[in-house]
């Protein structure tokens, strides 16, 4: 069983872009090989460096396997007149190699055919991805393609060569009319171009030529170089940066690391403003002291062999020396305009070319800011209104700043800073001024899953409104995420929300949030472009509703049948959401529970058939209506157990509300043991089909139950 090798060379590809592709062309590859029989897993290797995507499949077969395969033909009625076959039967069966004697009759849901049961011949594996292969490649998505062949043929890069081997045999494929080969290159500097033996031999042969394919192994080497070099200084570290290790990992293919230094007079400078310079500009490695202090050193990853004679080293200096004087400057040029007199200028930066200007979104956040303090406050919430309101007003000065202009990264980080160590205004304490800034620094955040949430409640409520603002705006103008397009990053910012409302525990109602969110807009300039005000709670609730679905089932980790049971209950309350969620998983593997689920299911099941059949359904359940013992014990138990699981339910003591409602299976099982519900009697009938209405409304208000999969499980 051959080994097959797929490697597309290209010129260099962004390092933001090449773990996705890899990904995405990985599942394509894996998929055409499950789907045309050549394999039964579609496991593979996959490789990536910024020249190339690389995918090894072990022991493919050589061909596909032969098949059965029925083949309809004509229907009955044209296939034969008066008893005697017609031309299409006659021509039927020519194609498929058999008299028409030998043909079988099969029923359809369209009627009786002509069939034919014939042997469909496997095609050599390297004429099937030959075929298919150059499709899925052309079809991967990329955030951004080039036209750089004929006018309908994009891709990231373009195409530098292409292998494609079964074993040591090259398949005759071609893609955007490169033909595939043995040939491959390796590193631009010190490598050379080179055939690939065979295709198990990808790997080694590549480290000839100085090029490591396995995106691991570069990592592996690249920590073991960062702690290499950072050991010639005593006690001092690198700092762990996932998101810049990636970079460098996707921007190398024979990396190593040299240790550079800077003057120490620059560690005046806030340490944000050194490490965003050397992070996102340079794409250095912080270096930090044994107490986690900024040190005036630095780490750059080369895709080279080294430095011996120190010339990389004493360039990335020097540059970084200019970085950070321009940095110095511009943070003491700011300083001179202090943050409250710059919220004028705002009227001259423009958010949104149909939403208005910064200035617009400041006084729109502002008073958004100031109601979800007053719900925070009547929910019992301790919360600082007036540093809230003073954050929002100068959380986008620092957009006028020059120090932003330059490092576009610091935006929020900078007018926190700036906050920090201003004058605000003559009579404010110094705790103020402190939280004031901390809530500007904070109210970008969460950025991310993995970022952090602001740090104090009234930098939440900032980070909440900034945000909602700018999701309701945009949904208003129709400007709705699409895809996977997501050009002004709303689902980030839904995102942000929800974490924030989630992990301080915010009793927020969502609908309120974006309803308040978009009567800032009223009377405005804004409004006027609104394109999508028809639907537009829809449109906010169904986004929202996957936003929190995301949280909890990826972030929380929580089973998607766990998650659909309890938003089907609600969700407008997150933190509600997230705690009913949480006791729905805790307790949703226990038999009674279980139990319970398959019960609400066949209920929900029956009274849908009752509705699609025109059954009625009696608008109250009157217990003096029922006569079998089964259907009065599990009334007078519905009873019982709701009176316990409302008081429960109140306290949001939801594990013991559902430890209540599991007491119920005792009493369903019985029912539906010895009662019949859709009985000729329509008055019993509808009474019986009231009761277990009442049965399901009463208790899903914490989960819908029968969304809860039970496979294999009986009631």
């Amino acid at each position: 069983m051959p080994d097959f090798l797929l490697e597309i060379g290209l010129e260099e590809v962004p390092a933001r872009m090449i773990d996705a592709a890899q990904e995405d062309l990985a599942r394509r590859v894996g998929e055409v090989l499950v789907r045309e029989r050549l394999t039964s897993n579609g496991k593979l290797e996959s490789f990536s460096t910024p020249r190339r995507l690389g995918f090894l499949a072990r022991g493919i077969t050589a061909a596909q396997p032969d098949m059965d395969e029925e083949v309809l033909g004509p229907s009955l009625k044209v296939s034969f007149k008066e008893g005697k076959p017609t031309q299409a039967a006659e021509a039927f069966a020519r194609k498929v190699g058999l008299s028409v004697e030998k043909l079988e009759k099969v029923t359809t849901p369209k009627g009786e055919y002509l069939a034919a049961k014939v042997i469909k011949r496997g095609r050599p594996a390297g004429e099937v991805l030959a075929d298919t292969l150059p499709k899925e490649i052309a079809a991967l998505y990329w955030p951004k393609n080039m036209y750089w062949r004929a006018k309908n043929e994009r891709f990231v890069r373009p195409l530098r060569w292409l292998v494609a081997l079964l074993d040591e045999n090259a398949i005759p494929m071609e893609l955007f009319g490169m033909p595939a080969q043995a040939g491959t290159r390796g590193h631009r500097i010190l490598g050379r171009s080179t055939t690939i033996p065979r295709a198990g031999a990808y790997e080694e042969t590549l480290r000839e030529v100085k090029v490591i394919a396995s995106r691991g192994e570069r990592e592996q080497r690249i920590r073991k170089a960062l702690d290499a070099a950072t050991r010639t200084i005593p006690g001092a570290r690198w700092r762990e940066d996932p998101e810049l290790l990636d970079t460098v990992v996707n921007l190398t293919e024979w990396p190593s690391a040299i240790l550079g230094n800077f003057d120490r007079e620059f560690l005046d400078l806030p340490e944000e403003v050194l490490v965003t310079v050397m992070r996102d500009h340079q794409k250095y490695f912080a270096v930090e002291d044994a107490i986690g202090k900024l040190a005036p050193h630095f780490l750059a990853v080369l895709n080279t062999e080294g430095d011996p004679a120190g010339v990389i080293r004493h360039g990335n200096e020097r540059v970084l020396r200019a970085r950070f004087n321009d940095a110095r400057f511009f943070w003491q040029t700011d300083q001179k305009r202090p943050l409250r007199e710059r919220v004028a200028d705002l009227k001259k930066v423009t958010f949104q070319k149909d939403l208005g200007s910064y200035y617009d979104k400041t006084m729109r956040v502002q008073k958004l800011a100031s109601q979800i303090c007053q719900c925070l406050e009547d929910a019992g919430v301790k919360v600082r209104p007036g540093i809230v309101h003073k954050a929002a007003l100068l959380a986008k000065t620092d957009l006028t700043t020059e120090l932003v202009k330059e490092f576009t990264e610091l935006q929020g980080i900078v007018g926190g800073l700036y906050a920090r160590e201003q004058q605000l205004d003559p009579h404010m304490n110094d705790d103020n001024r402190a939280a004031i800034a901390t809530t500007i620094y904070d109210h970008y955040k969460p950025q991310s899953m993995e970022d952090s949430v602001p740090r104090t409640v009234e930098g939440a409520v900032l980070s909440i409104a900034d945000k909602a603002d700018s999701i309701v705006g945009m949904f208003a103008l129709g400007m709705q995420p699409t895809g996977s397009k997501d050009p002004f990053a709303l689902r980030r910012q839904a995102n942000g929300i929800v974490k924030t409302v989630a992990e301080h525990k915010l009793p927020l109602s969502l609908q309120q949030l974006w309803t308040d969110a978009l009567t800032g807009y009223q009377g405005s300039e804004a409004e006027k472009a609104f394109s999508a005000a028809t639907g537009l709670d829809d449109a906010l609730a169904g986004f929202f509703r996957e936003r929190l679905e995301y949280y909890l089932r990826d972030v929380l980790g929580l089973e998607y049948d766990t998650v659909n049971a309890v938003l089907a209950a609600g969700l407008d309350d997150v933190v509600d959401a997230v705690a009913r969620a949480k006791a729905v998983s805790a307790v949703r593997h226990t038999e009674d529970f279980e139990h319970i689920a398959i019960a609400f299911k066949r209920i929900k099941n029956i009274l849908r058939q009752a509705q699609e059949t025109g059954k009625r359904i009696a608008p109250e359940f009157n217990p003096k209506d029922l006569r079998e013992d089964a259907e009065l014990a599990l009334a007078a138990e519905m009873k019982a157990i709701a009176a316990r699981v409302e008081p429960l339910r109140a306290q949001a003591n939801y594990a013991g509300a559902l430890a209540e409602i599991s007491r119920l299976r005792p009493a369903v099982d019985t029912f539906f043991d010895k009662v019949m519900v859709m009985v000729e009697d329509e008055h019993v009938r509808a009474v019986r089909l009231a009761l277990l209405e009442s049965l399901l409304k009463n208790f899903s208000t914490i989960a819908d139950f029968s969304e809860i999969v039970t496979e294999g499980k009986g009631s």
